[in-house]
């Protein structure tokens, strides 16, 4: 237990990492794709809810505290989506390229609807997504082709990840 949240919460700092410090830096990329999103998903889809939640608090609080968002935005955003993926534990087969991918397209509109939703109440404090932008299309874009390699490359790591020891990754 206290080592599969171990390798979690490197998992995470190093996708935190590479999002924040790597990623955001590089010239030709007008946007970020978000790989914690797809390790909540990859995380919740395969333990449940509970690890959902937590995998999405955990991960929204690194981002928070590395970005310049209203502390709590992320953690809010990612511990919803940790905990309504987790809803499909046990029903989706996330081993193929597929599945991942439509994950990650409806989890990255799901997150620029819930943005839309909180910005109504603030603001001034929450930078929104233009839904209908070059740079949500190509945010989302990279998100489903990258699903499929970041859910292949955790699973790797199933053993440690996956509390259900019967899934077979094909």
């Amino acid at each position: 237990m206290i080592r599969k949240a171990l390798v979690i919460f490197a998992i995470l700092l190093i996708c935190t990492l590479l999002e924040t410090a790597l990623l955001s830096n590089v010239v030709f990329l007008p946007v970020v794709p978000d790989l914690l999103l797809l390790v909540v998903m990859y995380i919740s889809v395969y333990n449940g809810s509970l690890s959902g939640e937590t995998t999405g608090f955990v991960s929204g609080l690194l981002l928070d505290f590395l970005t310049a968002a209203p502390l709590g935005l992320n953690c809010l955003l990612r511990t919803l989506l940790g905990f309504f993926a987790g809803l499909f534990n046990n029903v989706l087969n996330i081993s193929g390229i597929f599945i991942p991918a439509l994950l990650a397209l409806i989890a990255t509109i799901v997150k620029a609807v819930m943005i839309e939703f909180i910005s109504f109440f603030f603001p001034n404090g929450v930078i929104t997504y233009d839904m209908f932008s070059a740079a949500f299309g190509i945010e989302l874009l990279l998100n489903v082709i990258l699903a499929p390699m970041v859910f292949a490359f955790l699973s790797l790591f199933s053993s440690v990840l996956v509390d259900n020891k019967e899934i077979v990754h094909g």
